[in-house]
């Protein structure tokens, strides 16, 4: 079959919706980036105020930006609402940004941290074993598995939206029950009455304490530090958060879009935040907060020193002994992969949408016999796999963030915008909570931009996030028409 022969095919339900949702959220996140929070926060009560706020935002954007799902339910999503609201130079920003980092770095991310914990399985992946090195660029055999999985993935969805949700489906149930079995395992027979004691007998007590390896004392902090130390910690809580969106992308392949758009979003997030918040009252009841990276026990390690701060290897090790590490190797590996099989499906129709409009390469907008943008695929694939060679787990996460946040807030303050430009446009569903809802969410994660744009820690790589939106200006202007112009006729 050609390219041209394809076409969307409505195979999406709510419940492949909303797996997608929970399958795209639900990484390797959650299971590590509590013991730098600790760090950042160093009090229970903070930790967990980090993780109810990133809850809280997630949600106030989720219930709000389904408006705008509901009156485009169109592949693309995001861009999508974007170019209704702010026209096309805007929206090219956001698929320019998403193309270079936001969703490839993500699949990056989440590909590298799939590597990493296969190595407590196969030990031969590993960061320290490299396969070659040329000039300043390291090669590693984490590298290499990670390159491969996107591949592998790729090709799979590449076959059609079938296949991808299939993964997605038996992924996404799989790690919810596992997330399910863990919290109840550590309620029922990891419960520490020591790690109680020292985790909950003073909440509030804020104080920041050197990452591994990092020689530095540990500083009381308060007030406008306090905040910045939250707006920080919640760098990792809100990246293993996102990716809620990414069902809008494919719009046209859902069934009753208005509806199930918005309700996918909805009940995957409640789902989500509430196994986080519940995942990290477990964390304290295991393991107490403060620790030394010196320690030779997990108790002593503590949650901010967990080994390699895998938070959820330590718990599951303190259940289950040895073979804890083990079964929550496995565990991640599945969430990895699974959330990269819904990352991955999904940010390829944005490109589809940007190249139907003339703002990309044409040859992106086809879909191939198996009404599936094949190009876009495959074009995603092949920048996701450089970027897995240009920088750690944490560079990734600290360029993608303060983007990701950045688009958020400007999608949600469409929802004002066309309020007041299409007052009589058809809204299937209206922001729940309007305006006060989306005016918190774009109040709260503002708040957090700015506060990464000038802490020291978060600072240069969101600037450089913010220059790499603006370089898209010129670019624009520069390719716009000339893409444009090479569009193919239907």
């Amino acid at each position: 079959m050609s390219e041209q022969q394809g076409h969307f095919k409505r195979a999406i339900t709510l419940f492949d919706a909303i797996m997608l949702v929970t399958g795209s959220m639900i990484g390797s996140g959650i299971f590590i980036v509590s013991a730098d929070i600790a760090r950042q926060v160093g009090s229970a009560g903070w930790l967990l105020v980090v993780w109810l706020v990133t809850g809280f935002i997630t949600m106030a954007g989720a219930i709000s930006y389904g408006e705008l799902a509901s009156m485009f339910p169109k592949v693309g999503g995001q861009y999508v609402y974007l170019r209704e609201a702010f026209g096309r130079l805007t929206a090219f920003l956001y698929g320019w940004t998403l193309f270079l980092v936001i969703q490839t770095g993500v699949i990056a991310a989440v590909a590298v941290a799939f590597a990493k914990f296969t190595g407590v399985l196969i030990p031969w992946f590993s960061v320290k074993n490299l396969l070659f090195k040329i000039g300043p660029f390291d090669f590693s055999s984490v590298q290499l598995l990670a390159i491969i999985l996107i591949v592998a993935i790729t090709a799979i969805n590449a076959r059609g939206v079938q296949a991808g949700k299939l993964i997605q489906n038996v992924l996404g149930s799989t790690k919810l029950i596992a997330l399910g079995l863990l919290i109840l395992l550590g309620v029922f027979f990891g419960i520490n009455s020591e790690a109680i004691q020292a985790n909950f007998a003073d909440l509030w007590t804020a104080t920041r304490h050197a990452a591994p390896g990092v020689s530095a004392a540990t500083v009381p902090i308060s007030g406008s530090a306090l905040l910045i130390a939250i707006g920080m910690a919640m760098t990792g809580s809100l990246f293993s958060s996102d990716s809620w969106n990414n069902i809008g992308f494919a719009g046209e392949e859902i069934q009753n879009p208005e509806r199930t758009l918005v309700r996918s979003m909805a009940i995957g997030t409640a789902i989500v935040t509430a196994l986080y918040i519940l995942i990290n009252i477990v964390y304290l009841l295991v393991l107490p907060l403060a620790g030394s990276p010196d320690a030779a026990t997990i108790a002593g390690r503590g949650i901010m020193y967990a080994t390699d701060d895998r938070v959820a290897t330590a718990v599951a090790e303190s259940v289950l002994g040895p073979a804890g590490a083990y079964v929550l190797a496995v565990l991640i590996m599945l969430s990895t992969f699974g959330a990269n099989n819904g990352i991955i499906l999904s940010g390829a129709r944005a490109y589809f949408a940007m190249a139907k409009d003339g703002l990309f390469f044409p040859g992106l907008a086809q879909l191939n016999g198996a009404g599936v943008p094949g190009r876009a695929l495959w074009v995603q694939c092949l920048w996701a796999c450089l970027l897995c060679l240009s920088g750690s787990y944490g560079q990734l996460l600290n360029y993608v963030m303060f983007s990701v946040i950045l688009f958020y807030v400007v999608t949600i303050i469409g929802i004002f915008v066309l309020r007041r430009t299409r007052p009589d446009a058809p809204r299937p569903y209206r922001a729940w909570g309007y305006p006060v809802v989306p005016l918190l969410y774009v109040l709260l994660a503002s708040t957090f931009c700015v506060i990464l744009l000038i802490a020291p820690d978060t600072a240069e790589f969101s600037r450089r996030g913010l220059l790499l939106v603006a370089v898209g200006v010129p670019v624009y202007f520069l390719f716009g028409n000339r893409f444009a112009r090479k569009q193919p006729v239907e």
